[in-house]
C-alpha cells in the first residue's frame, strides 16, 4: 500500500473517532464528517508530491480550504492523542510516518 492510501486510511480512522465521539455516530460518519473524509480523499488523491510527501502541516502547498483546514484540525487535534487509546498499531504507524 503505498503512502496516499496509508493517509486515506488514518485520516479516514481519525475523523471516525471523532464522530463517533462529538456527533454519537455509531454506525457511520454523519454527513458533515463524510463531507469532510471525502474532501480529505480527493486531497490526497490531488497532492503532487504523492507517494514523496511529508505530513501535511509541514507542506509548502496548502491545498486545503479554509473552512476545511480548520475542521481537519479539529479532528486531527481530538483524535491524534486518542487514537493511542482506540487504534493503538495505527497510532504508532502515523507516528513513525511523522518522523520519518
Amino acid at each position: 500500500m503505498g503512502k496516499i492510501e496509508t493517509e486515506k486510511e488514518t485520516v479516514g480512522h481519525m475523523i471516525k473517532l471523532y464522530c463517533q465521539s462529538k456527533h454519537g455516530s455509531n454506525i457511520g460518519l454523519c454527513s458533515d464528517c463524510e463531507k469532510l473524509r471525502l474532501y480529505a480523499v480527493d486531497r490526497l488523491d490531488k497532492c503532487r508530491f504523492q507517494d514523496k510527501k511529508g505530513a501535511c502541516r509541514v507542506c509548502p502547498v496548502h491545498c486545503y480550504s479554509n473552512g476545511m483546514k480548520a475542521q481537519i484540525r479539529a479532528v486531527m487535534r481530538f483524535s491524534g492523542p486518542r487514537m493511542m487509546l482506540y487504534l493503538p498499531l495505527e497510532f504508532v504507524k502515523h507516528q513513525l510516518k511523522s518522523i520519518f
